[in-house]
């Protein structure tokens, strides 16, 4: 690692007991609508993105990357110069005229405070609720895993009570309700997840109706308020109970799950090169790349396998 490489996180860190935990793929819905949100990154997404052509693989493969920049050790600033490399040519001016750049630091900060916020939500809901002091670590981690990429510090907040303030603000007066947004929240036509792929296509036609509604209100439930009141979304207190509910028994039943099921690949491949077992970079499987036309676009991500 390059002596001006800022240091990446450890095990010792918050960030790494919880950002790879498979539980906080039952908040892709909420990152991706919470990111869309933002005016600049939505245009990018409208303009640039064909994710919901390739919504399942899009998701899986770019949690490899992602989730890198926190548990690649030594190699963890190389993956974030990577990520970064992903955003270069993404520009270009919005419906409004607005001029936009994937690495504004203003849109790139954005991204990166919602995967920030992430476990914080994930115990919230799921889990045991982190307190204060723990939610002021995870900040200053998550700050730590920013300086990785070598953008910008400005629009960075020093410490978490003053990030708690700009993501109130960024919430009441900024996020705005657009296609890129909607496009994310509508999986009524989503494609079978991976794990469902042996399914006959019409029994999943059938299950597709409800599973998608439950999700979407899932999500819902973890917006802030004035986000949903933006979206034009209610949420009553009969809601709010039943998500508690749901959210206790996933928290109960993820307590027996074994420590090596609980993480993603690439960072069980960090929790194992700390205990000693060195293993590879360990990339997405090859059911996950993009279309092979656009595996040379230097918008995605693509390690050959």
């Amino acid at each position: 690692m390059s002596i001006v490489d800022p240091e990446p996180l450890g095990p010792d860190s918050l960030m790494w007991k919880h950002f790879g935990d498979w539980r906080g793929l039952m908040l892709a819905l909420w990152a991706g609508s919470m990111q869309n949100m933002h005016p600049q990154l939505g245009a990018g997404v409208e303009q640039h993105s064909r994710f919901f052509e390739e919504r399942w693989q899009r998701l899986f493969r770019s949690l490899y990357p992602i989730g890198g920049v926190v548990y690649d050790g030594p190699r963890a600033a190389e993956t974030a110069r990577q990520v970064r490399g992903y955003h270069d040519t993404i520009k270009g001016v919005d419906r409004h005229g607005r001029r936009y750049h994937a690495l504004d630091p203003d849109t790139y900060f954005w991204a990166h405070s919602t995967f920030m916020v992430m476990p914080i939500i994930v115990n919230e809901y799921l889990g045991t609720p982190f307190t204060e002091a723990q939610k002021e670590q995870l900040y200053a981690e998550g700050i730590q895993w920013y300086r990785l990429y070598g953008v910008s510090m400005r629009p960075v907040p020093p410490d978490w009570q003053s990030f708690r303030r700009y993501w109130d603000h960024m919430c009441a007066e900024v996020l705005e309700d657009n296609k890129a947004t909607r496009d994310v929240l509508d999986i009524s036509g989503i494609t079978r997840p991976p794990l469902l792929r042996r399914l006959p296509e019409p029994l999943w036609r059938l299950l597709r109706i409800p599973i998608a509604r439950g999700f979407v209100w899932f999500t819902v439930g973890l917006y802030p308020e004035v986000v949903r009141q933006r979206l034009g979304y209610r949420w009553s207190a009969r809601d709010e109970r039943a998500l508690r509910i749901l959210g206790r028994i996933v928290g109960a039943v993820w307590k027996f799950v074994p420590f090596r099921l609980r993480y993603h690949p690439r960072a069980r491949a960090g929790w194992l090169r700390e205990r000693g077992r060195p293993v590879g970079p360990v990339e997405t499987p090859a059911r996950n790349l993009p279309p092979v036309e656009r595996r040379s676009d230097p918008k995605h991500y693509s390690p050959s396998v």
